[in-house]
């Protein structure tokens, strides 16, 4: 049987590492993976999340079984933290899950489930491992166009104008805030135009959220998923506390579906818990529980919101150090766009070739779409990256 098994393409970010890795030039960077590093280039606990740990040790007295949907707690907190009183919670279906690509999964799972011939329509570019989860699955995936590589902003007339093809009963997959790979986002004019469309149109929205706190605050950050989640009949989200709350190991996310009414709460439950059955069973608790406990603790939930404002402040700053530094040598405005991104990602908009030369002659790695990491910066590595790409000739 497993003479037959074909060998799959090497993820390209795992090639990167290995790369990185094995390079001995000592001005080498590392932009390319998804983690966000401080600047000793690690990636820290969070003090709430050390607190919340110690508690869970000393109080906890059991490790058996959470429920098939994880802890109901979790899904309260997370709703709160991602809806507060937007939607009406008895429209609420919830599952934890192994991290946001756990969500992911399950919102794809149940959208072939409900509706097979569904297609699901995602930004060009988006998260490599949308399309290959969707791929695997054998759900029809078109994308619509999204970042415009002359401006590096959205190419906001040709998205609407691709998702005008979409038919009644089609999924739409967005990125609730710091858009993955390019950073580029939505303003809320532009989120409600996108909103008028789907209801219009009959289509039915998925936001991927896996950055809130990292673009512009948390408020902020949600409050385009809100808009979406409070103006449409359905919706579908994913979340991933891996960047928040800086729990990657730990795999805690959540997917949400909202049914038109509290009618078919019930039965969309019910089949959120069954693919939790037929994947994993129960979800892992230990990430999540932190999670609760952070965010149902007054004094708990205000340390860890200032270390993200903390973290949030130091990559914007980043940002704009990069862009200034990025004109000085330059003496070109063109860089601007990366002050106005946000999250951890920006996409230079260059070519594969180009970032091949960046890796080869100035040691630093990105994924060769051009996705640099600017968590993966610091005050010394900025100018050494701002002189590779004025040298190379981006």
């Amino acid at each position: 049987m497993l003479t037959n098994l074909k060998a799959q393409p090497a993820d390209k970010i795992l090639a990167l590492m290995a790369m990185y890795r094995d390079d001995p030039r000592p001005t080498k960077i590392d932009l390319g993976v998804g983690v966000y590093k401080n600047a000793e280039g690690v990636t820290p606990v969070m003090r709430a999340v050390k607190t919340a740990e110690r508690r869970l040790v000393e109080e906890q007295t059991t490790k058996s079984y959470v429920a098939l949907a994880g802890d109901p707690a979790f899904s309260a907190a997370m709703t709160d933290l991602l809806l507060a009183d937007s939607v009406d919670r008895a429209r609420i279906a919830a599952i934890a899950t192994p991290g946001g690509t756990g969500a992911v999964r399950q919102a794809f799972e149940l959208i072939k489930g409900a509706s097979p011939t569904a297609r699901v329509w995602v930004s060009n570019p988006t998260w490599p491992n949308h399309v290959s989860i969707l791929n695997h699955l054998q759900i029809e995936t078109v994308k619509y166009r999204y970042f415009d590589t002359e401006t590096r902003g959205v190419d906001f007339d040709g998205m609407i104008e691709d998702l005008n093809a979409a038919t009644p009963g089609d999924v739409v997959l967005l990125h609730g805030c710091c858009h993955n790979p390019t950073g580029a986002n939505l303003n809320l004019t532009q989120w409600q135009s996108v909103i008028d469309l789907l209801n219009e149109k009959g289509l039915i929205p998925m936001i991927d959220i896996a950055y809130q706190g990292f673009g512009d605050g948390l408020e902020e950050d949600a409050a385009a998923t809100r808009l979406v989640a409070s103006s449409v009949p359905e919706c579908l989200i994913a979340a991933s506390c891996s960047k928040n709350f800086g729990v990657y190991r730990e795999r805690t996310g959540m997917l949400m579906a909202i049914s038109e009414n509290a009618d078919n709460t019930a039965v969309t439950q019910g089949n959120l818990n069954h693919l939790n059955r037929q994947n994993y069973s129960f979800p892992p608790d230990h990430g999540a529980r932190v999670v609760t406990t952070i965010l149902t603790d007054d004094a708990l939930r205000a340390d860890w919101a200032a270390e993200l404002e903390e973290t949030r402040l130091s990559m914007l700053n980043l940002r704009e150090q990069l862009a200034s530094e990025l004109q000085r040598l330059s003496g070109s405005d063109r860089f601007g766009f990366l002050a106005q991104h946000r999250g951890m990602f920006s996409q230079l908009g260059t070519t594969p070739d180009m970032v091949e030369r960046l890796r080869a002659e100035h040691g630093i790695y990105m994924v060769s779409d051009s996705r640099l990491n600017i968590a993966g910066l610091n005050a010394v590595t900025v100018p050494i990256l701002a002189k590779a790409i004025v040298e190379t000739g981006i």
